[in-house]
């Protein structure tokens, strides 16, 4: 075949192929990635397809030129190359069948760091999300090598590998828990993609506990509880996200329970998330906690300020900006909540930079940051309300990581756990840290101070009026 085809034929070659990717990697990641494509021409044996921007091109290069090419060769074998072009600058890039008298190398890990787009596996499309009803879509942002390793998050990262790389249960289940925005579902959706790519014959179901909840009633309602269990306890693979809503739920927790039971008990693989601990959970079955403490619990813990450096160099990169070392040292010490949030404001910041043509500087980080650099200026640390409370109180403040136990000392360093817990974003292990303690005196002074507070309205007024002072 040389030259163009008729375009009736073209565009319905295309129409099938659209049709059979919009059903193998579902509605968000086709609309995200896959709709903004459109077909330029096929020629010279190569499908030409045009996409609006520079970071899509490598993107649909990266995870979805080389099954848009299988797609198109079961209507034209013929065809041996799909071109991907910027429509307003075509400059090519293309993905070429490698000649069949030379077999492709087996795939290598991508080197760390900076590099090429090309070096991003197609570990987020080459074996496409499957949607059944029985699973929420898997983000193709979320995959290990976009995933930034540091001191808070590495032994989560490291189990979370293990349990994508191994089909056999090494930790079982593995507990993740942390604030919101920590990266819990980022590991999770990379555990799935990664799955689906290199052990695509293992059963595996991602959902949130809100939706396996959902599916639980509906079952109930409509007498199928058997279908529901065969689902969910055939598979090699479960991983359930934000396990804390279904505190309090009963019939849930209980039906959660016994799919656990049996999937443990025959080896296979359970991942659940949470915002807290096993053991810190509110209304969750002393049994089920107990079961879910028994494997590897992974606290992924506020970020350092290295993580968010390389929070921030990595976002810069998947944006194509350049970011002055200026730039990235001021976020990654001012936006400390966590790693959403870092990528929030850096968003913000590109986008006025790219839309008004605006200069990237901090200048521009404050002007368009004013309101999140406010809310942080006014939330204090540990260290700052350690200080307050001592001076309040009139201890030293070394007596905050003390042992001693006298009340006139208890007390204050109870009130400055409370403190710390209402007014950071800390997590309990972090603050018990701060305090020479752990997570449960840590919690026990919270429930006290609680009490307390119910109790006494003179001393409520005066942990409030605390509280405003330390706020401003």
């Amino acid at each position: 075949m040389v030259g163009h085809r008729p375009d009736p034929r073209v565009a319905a070659d295309w129409a099938k192929v659209r049709g059979v990717l919009r059903a193998e990697v579902g509605d968000a990641a086709y609309r995200s990635w896959l709709k903004p494509l459109t077909l330029v021409a096929v020629e010279d044996l190569a499908v030409r397809l045009a996409v609006p921007t520079r970071f899509m091109r490598d993107w649909v290069v990266g995870h979805y030129a080389e099954r848009i090419l299988e797609l198109w060769a079961q209507h034209d074998p013929q065809i041996a190359a799909v071109d991907i072009e910027i429509r307003a600058a075509p400059a090519r890039r293309q993905w070429r069948k490698p000649p069949a008298e030379a077999p492709s190398p087996a795939p290598t890990a991508p080197p760390s760091g900076a590099g090429a787009p090309e070096r991003r596996l197609a570990e987020a499309a080459a074996v496409p999300a499957r949607q059944d009803g029985n699973e929420a879509a898997l983000d193709p942002r979320f995959v290990f090598d976009n995933f930034i390793v540091g001191r808070p998050n590495e032994l989560a990262h490291a189990a979370a590998r293990r349990i994508a790389e191994r089909p056999t249960a090494d930790y079982n289940p593995l507990f993740l828990y942390g604030g919101v925005g920590m990266g819990k579902t980022h590991l999770m959706h990379a555990i799935g993609w990664h799955v689906r790519h290199h052990h695509p014959n293992r059963r595996m179901v991602y959902i949130s506990a809100e939706k396996f909840m959902n599916q639980f009633v509906r079952a109930l309602r409509s007498r199928d509880t058997i279908a529901f269990k065969e689902r969910f306890r055939s598979v090699n693979l479960l991983m359930i996200d934000d396990l804390q809503f279904i505190n309090g739920k009963e019939s849930t927790q209980e039906e959660f329970f016994h799919t656990f039971d049996e999937l443990v008990g025959n080896r296979r693989q359970v991942v659940v998330s949470a915002d807290k601990s096993p053991s810190d959970l509110p209304g969750m079955g002393e049994r089920l906690r107990s079961r879910l403490g028994a494997g590897l619990v992974a606290d992924i813990g506020p970020t350092t300020y290295e993580l968010r450096v390389g929070i921030l160099e990595s976002k810069a990169r998947n944006l194509e900006v350049a970011l002055p070392p200026a730039v990235v040292e001021f976020l990654a010490r001012r936006i400390t909540a966590s790693a959403r949030e870092i990528e929030g404001a850096l968003n913000r910041v590109v986008a006025q930079a790219t839309l008004i043509g605006r200069e990237i500087s901090l200048d521009t980080c404050r002007e368009v940051l004013h309101d999140l650099l406010r809310s942080h200026d006014r939330r204090p640390t540990i260290d700052v309300i350690q200080q307050r409370v001592s001076e309040r109180f009139a201890i030293q403040l070394s007596d905050m990581l003390s042992e001693r136990r006298s009340r006139d000392v208890t007390r204050p360093r109870q009130l400055a756990m409370y403190l710390s817990k209402k007014l950071t974003p800390r997590s309990l292990p972090e603050i018990g840290r701060k305090f020479r303690r752990d997570h449960t005196t840590v919690m026990h002074a919270v429930r006290r101070i609680e009490a307390l507070r119910a109790s006494d309205d003179g001393f409520d007024t005066e942990v409030a009026l605390l509280m405003r002072i330390l706020e401003e």
